[in-house]
């Protein structure tokens, strides 16, 4: 038994139009559906709202819920607002300095380029307040990964420094589409 991928993320929206145009214009995502229901189908209440789906490519789906008869949404006050956020992969540096540029000359503003070692990011916010994040890696990501690893456990054999080994064997893994290096972590058996 295992997940094959993620279905689809879904946040709040202030403006169902407003969000398809942001994602479609900013970051040239495809709209692909909206379903407006009066009733929840998992609950059954009745509780109209407008459900969006956005193409974030490779099979990854964005969407959004607008629920015109609730309360305005707020924020979580005791998790700063950087850390809430959805971070979209984009090909290379160039890719992501483009979307710099489009995102600036289109009033958005934009943090970064900052640089994270094994990849490189870039951070604004859409219309509801969402933070978002467009990364790419950087071309010495495997090597720069390898050392990370050698460093930590060259200078401590603590479990921290087993820990950031195995989380670097794991990224690297994962990061190419190949499994786990031991079977017996983090799995659940059939």
């Amino acid at each position: 038994m295992k997940i094959e991928q993620i279905h689809h993320v879904a946040y709040r929206c202030k403006d169902a139009k407003e969000t398809v145009e942001f994602y479609t214009k900013m970051l040239n995502m495809d709209f692909v559906l909206a379903i407006a229901e009066d009733h929840v189908p998992s609950t059954h209440e009745p509780d109209p709202y407008m459900h969006l789906f956005l193409d974030a490519g490779n099979g990854n789906v964005l969407a959004f819920f607008e629920l015109p008869t609730k309360p305005e949404m707020g924020r979580d006050p005791n998790t700063p607002k950087w850390v809430q956020h959805i971070a979209f992969k984009v090909k290379d540096r160039d890719t992501l300095l483009q979307f710099k540029d489009h995102l600036e000359k289109n009033g958005v503003d934009v943090l970064g380029v900052t640089d994270h070692s094994i990849f490189h990011s870039i951070y604004f916010f859409d219309p509801n307040g969402h933070r978002v994040e467009l990364a790419c890696p950087d071309p010495e990501e495997d090597a720069l990964l390898a050392r990370m690893a050698d460093s930590a456990l060259a200078h401590d054999d603590s479990a921290q420094a087993r820990a950031a080994q195995e989380a670097a064997d794991t990224y690297s893994l994962a990061a190419h589409g190949l499994d786990w290096p031991d079977e017996s972590v983090g799995r659940v058996e059939d």
